[in-house]
């Protein structure tokens, strides 16, 4: 008998709408992510970023890297970042970092994370609505107000958890319920109030039918924010409190309600408002509550990085909101073309608009004259910088803040911009500051172009 081997009958193609719906979405993904790249890249190339945040983040990776537990010198003496937020899902940059130690891994593992999230929206929108949905989703997510701001300011912890919401509200929009868990599950590694958010997405799955699932991530997810805010991070704060707890409710009691309600409406508008029709939008309250009860006016506005997480919410739910208008298929496109007209109208008044300018591809002429006197720092010392010098040193040098007192020894150089005091010094206080360095002991080795270094003589 001769045995002859099966014969190999190919796989059949995937359905074209699957197709289609994965090459559009990597496609949008993959624009974005080089859009957010070059702002961020050309951003710290032209100083433009800081020490609060990128130079906190980058000491606190590179500890990790090193073999610490996180420490970041900027913050104070032995401050370990877990002592201000629960962020430990940071330490996974530490291989990463410690074969590329730069800051710019960080905007570029961020600008990644940030694009990765559109994949779920847009094929969520394909797979629901069809392609004038999945393009107009992929555009109001990809260019929203929220995440050109992230890309716009530093790097923050943050960018963690918006491609695991945006998974994880997909799944549950789609009733893929304990998918949806899977991915919410982490978030309680990332930043200690998203806990809340994690709650939510517990209750929303609890109430789509599977109580015991959902009630189990709720409990997790309000544990996990008790947990953090209340044991581990006064535990690791050197003041032995969680610094933000004095602001909470405090907001109740000020000013900024029309601030707050622009901020609402703007988060709205790009969704035509039909984010409303859909409970997926309960899952940006605790994040919206935190903001609007805190005392810090930073919180209230469109400004910084905080709306982030807010924009994988607003998009799936405004995809889950038109869905949910199948009957009427015209208000839908009309609903495309509102999202897409506020999405591009308001794309000039944030970061990403920066793109267009010349002057972001031509640098910033001043930019070499800093590198040039920050290069005389040798590697391994004691710098205290300017907010907006501190990031292009943080990699090599130990780094506090100029303008803020520290315990301990005198830091071996100075280096300030004399022409733009920053973030926490005015004109006349860094000049106060700068004549008390001279008097105790402290000269100038360069200075170019308003850049100034100094160091101790001993």
């Amino acid at each position: 008998m001769i045995i002859t081997a099966p014969a190999v009958v190919p796989a059949p193609p995937a359905p074209p709408s699957r197709r289609t719906a994965a090459v559009l979405s990597w496609s949008v993904a993959g624009a974005l992510a080089a859009a957010y790249l070059l702002l961020s890249v050309l951003n710290h190339r032209r100083l433009r970023t800081t020490g609060f945040d990128l130079g906190i983040f980058e000491q606190a990776v590179r500890s990790y890297a090193e073999g610490g537990p996180g420490l970041v010198p900027l913050k104070g003496p032995g401050f370990p970042q877990l002592g201000d937020h629960f962020a430990p899902v940071l330490a996974l940059l530490a291989p990463l970092y410690r074969a590329v130690p730069s800051a710019v891994t960080l905007l570029v593992v961020q600008a990644l994370l940030l694009a990765v999230a559109a994949v779920p929206i847009v094929s969520f929108a394909h797979r629901r609505l069809g392609v004038l949905a999945a393009i107009t989703a992929g555009a109001g997510y990809g260019l929203s107000w929220g995440i050109a701001q992230t890309v716009g300011f530093d790097f923050h912890e943050v960018c963690f958890a918006v491609p695991l919401l945006a998974f994880s509200l997909v799944a549950v929009a789609e009733r893929r319920l304990r998918a949806a868990a899977l991915w919410a599950l982490p978030l309680l590694l990332v930043k200690e109030d998203l806990g809340l958010t994690v709650a939510v997405i517990g209750v929303l799955i609890a109430a789509y039918g599977a109580r015991r699932l959902g009630a189990g991530l709720a409990l997790a997810g309000a544990a996990g924010t008790a947990l953090a805010m209340g044991i581990v991070i006064p535990a690791l704060n050197p003041d032995d409190d969680y610094a933000y707890t004095a602001t909470v409710a405090a907001g109740l009691y000020q000013q900024g309600a029309q601030v707050k309600l622009l901020t609402v409406l703007t988060l709205l508008a790009p969704t035509a408002g039909l984010a409303l029709r859909s409970p997926l939008l309960l899952v940006a309250v605790p994040t919206l509550l935190w903001r609007f009860t805190s005392g810090n006016p930073n919180y209230w506005g469109t400004g910084f990085h905080y709306s982030a997480v807010l924009m994988p919410v607003m998009m799936v739910a405004f995809v889950d909101g038109v869905a949910r208008w199948r009957r009427r298929p015209y208000l839908a496109v009309v609903a495309y073309a509102v999202s897409l007209t506020v999405t591009v109208s308001l794309l000039p008044r944030y970061p990403l608009a920066q793109l267009a300018s010349a002057q972001t591809w031509h640098g910033d002429p001043r930019a070499a004259a800093a590198h040039h006197v920050l290069d005389l720092i040798p590697d391994g010392a004691t710098v205290s910088a300017a907010n907006q010098l501190a990031p292009q040193l943080t990699g090599r040098t130990t780094v506090t803040l100029f303008g803020t007192d520290y315990p301990g020894p005198a830091p071996q150089f100075i280096v300030f911009d004399s022409r733009h005091p920053g973030f926490p010094l005015g004109r006349e206080s860094q000049r106060r500051r700068v004549e008390a360095a001279r008097a105790a002991g402290y000269r100038t080795v360069a200075q170019d172009d308003g850049f100034v270094l100094l160091t101790i003589l001993r």
